[in-house]
């Protein structure tokens, strides 16, 4: 063996420290003529993307006798039973 053999030497260990947690970009502004129109519909009452929208919530919404209903109770259809039909 030689003082070469891989049993004999010291292999040296360098540190290398991992990459600082990346920050994600900053958001693209968005370009003026968008800007302006967000404000006009916002001014205007419109709805906006990504903003709340109170109505489309009420439009929705299921209808007050539909959200008081139990589980596996069907509002829209109907027994094909006759009543007192004795089946």
């Amino acid at each position: 063996m030689t003082a070469t053999d891989s049993a004999t030497v010291r292999r040296r260990r360098v540190f290398v420290p991992a990459p600082a947690a990346a920050l994600p970009p900053p958001q693209p502004q968005d370009p003026p003529i968008y800007r302006a129109l967000m404000r006009t519909w916002a001014d205007r009452g419109r709805t906006l993307p990504g903003r709340h929208d109170p109505e489309w919530v009420r439009l929705a919404a299921p209808p007050d006798g539909l959200s008081r209903l139990t589980a596996g109770q069907d509002p829209f259809s109907a027994t094909r039973d006759q009543r007192g039909d004795g089946r």
